[in-house]
């Protein structure tokens, strides 16, 4: 496998390693309060009061990583000559598997007397529609031969996924650490909303600056 497609596929893999990592304490503390673990429920709370904090400090830089790889395997693509319809293809099928991946984790906080969701629902969905019909799009353009790229409206969305979805770890992080009574949290909240609804807004007008420019390949095959 080519080395642009080696650092594609760390997005794939990586995302659930995400999932696990970010719902073990959640599961744990779930756990903690069966009714039929009431004899070691301070032992599990603790436990997963501590792993709760330890595993967003892992997961956030490992994330970093995870997205800093898509723009290496773009620059390395190109500084190899390694450039394919195939990586066309797999570099935007694993964002969206990364990103759908770190949406619905922020589905739940830790600990709902803080907050108990990040990414609206209706947000989380009107984006898998997005996607799931941009990779249908994608299909059908393969099937004529055409390899769609990502586009300037295609990338911007991309940056706007990641500042939303730190932003909201970054939340999820102050309860983790049991700091997020010490800022303006719910003020902080407020913005995170605006910023998938922004999410939203530049996923759908990025697709239909793609079906603006590759609708004709869905008419031919209508």
């Amino acid at each position: 496998m080519k080395l642009s497609n080696k650092l594609t596929l760390t997005r794939v893999l990586f995302a659930p390693v995400f999932l696990i990592i970010y719902f073990i304490p959640i599961w744990i503390k779930a756990e903690s309060i069966s009714p039929t673990n009431m004899h070691k429920s301070m032992d599990l709370t603790i436990f997963a009061d501590k792993f709760a904090a330890i595993s967003l400090c892992v997961l956030i830089p490992l994330l970093i990583f995870a997205e800093f790889t898509d723009f290496l395997d773009g620059y390395f693509a190109r500084k190899n000559n390694e450039v394919s319809d195939f990586g066309k293809l797999f570099d935007p099928f694993a964002d969206v598997i990364l990103h759908l991946t770190t949406f619905t984790c922020l589905l739940k906080s830790y600990d709902f007397s803080a907050v108990t969701y990040y990414t609206p629902i209706i947000v989380l969905v009107l984006i898998m529609i997005r996607e799931y019909s941009q990779n249908f799009l994608r299909m059908i353009a393969v099937k004529k031969g055409i390899a769609i790229g990502a586009r300037k409206g295609g990338k911007f969305k991309t940056v706007m996924y990641v500042v939303t979805e730190f932003f909201a770890l970054f939340l999820e992080l102050l309860v983790r650490l049991n700091l997020w009574h010490k800022v303006p949290f719910y003020e902080l909240k407020i913005v995170s909303i605006v910023l998938f609804v922004i999410c939203v807004i530049c996923a759908y007008a990025s697709f239909i600056d793609y079906l603006v420019h590759f609708g004709k390949v869905l008419k031919e095959n209508s």
